[in-house]
This record gives C-alpha cells, sequence and structure tokens, in this order.
C-alpha cells in the first residue's frame, strides 16, 4: 500500500535518492551519461533540505511512501517561477522509481499537488518536460495541453523541453 503524505525535513535524503536514481533511469539515452553519472546525492539532499526548511516557503511538495516508509516517489511545485500567462502555478518535479511506476501513485501525487494549488488559490499550472522523455503522454492522458517548447543545454547538449498547461486545475482533483 502506498501512502500519500506532504514532505517533512526529514524526508530530504529519501526525495534526493529518488531524485538522482529517477534521473539515472528515465534519462538515460536523453541526459548525457556522465552528467546522470555525476549526479550527486548528497547535493540533491542539500537542495531539498533548502527546500524543506525554508519556513516562507511556497513550495508544496508530497511524497509516496511504500510499507516500509520509503519514499518512492514525490511532486514538488508552487507559483509559477516564469511568466507564463495565464498559469498561475507550475508543478517543478514529479518522479517516480521504476519499479513503482505504472500503479497509479503519479496521478495521486498529481492529485494532490492540484487539491493543495486550489486551496491556495491557484487555479491553473504548467509543467515543463524532456520532449523526449516518453512520460510526457502521461500530462497529456491527464488533460494537460501543449503550450510551447524551449531548447536548454545540460551537460553539454542541447534538449528540448515541452510546456503543458492545465488552465483549471479542478479537473485533475475530479473522480
Amino acid at each position: 500500500m502506498i501512502t500519500i503524505r506532504q514532505a517533512r525535513i526529514e524526508d530530504a535524503p529519501g526525495i534526493a535518492k529518488v531524485h538522482v536514481d529517477s534521473w539515472r533511469t528515465t534519462y538515460a539515452g536523453i541526459v548525457p551519461d556522465d552528467y546522470l553519472a555525476n549526479l550527486s546525492y548528497q547535493r540533491r539532499t542539500n537542495l531539498w533540505d533548502d527546500i524543506l526548511r525554508d519556513a516562507e516557503r511556497k513550495s508544496i511538495v508530497y511524497v509516496a511512501e511504500n510499507e516500509q516508509q520509503e519514499i518512492v516517489g514525490f511532486v514538488g511545485g508552487g507559483p509559477d517561477r516564469e511568466e507564463n500567462p495565464p498559469y498561475e502555478a507550475e508543478l517543478y518535479t514529479i518522479y517516480i522509481l521504476q519499479a513503482y511506476q505504472g500503479q497509479g501513485i503519479g496521478r495521486r501525487l498529481v492529485r494532490v499537488f492540484a487539491e493543495q494549488l486550489l486551496r491556495a488559490g491557484m487555479k491553473s499550472m504548467l509543467l515543463w518536460v524532456f520532449a523526449q522523455n516518453p512520460s510526457r503522454h502521461f500530462y497529456e492522458a491527464l488533460g494537460g495541453r501543449y503550450v510551447k517548447s524551449a531548447q536548454f543545454e545540460i551537460g553539454g547538449a542541447t534538449l528540448e523541453e515541452e510546456a503543458y498547461g492545465w488552465e483549471d486545475v479542478s479537473v485533475l482533483v475530479q473522480d
């Protein structure tokens, strides 16, 4: 049984492990191998520790735990980081360990995230996904509409990202 709950400061190492391991499995063949090999659990732990300790944070972070209370997935986001009208919020990151994918955990994490956005008065959301990431179809299945694309550099490679948006996130919390 998977439990979804709000992240706590002590979750930083578990979130970091999922973050690094998911990047290595999900982006193999997309992101340069050197970049993936040099991802650091400690640097990601420090990043998540900072995010979770920020008393004034506007970030929303939830984790998915298995029966052994190990973090197997997470979602994080908050206010849109760029000017992308009409989108008020942004889903910054969502990752699930490969062994737990395809079990509805991602859908549950997106749902609780959307519920929190609505509670915070944010009714629309945008997210960015690598164009080559087959998981982008997950967002399409949730009703996300292609908004635009952009290129950026990571590990010496130029990659393309696609933005998907929901003008009304309440569709994500309906059964």
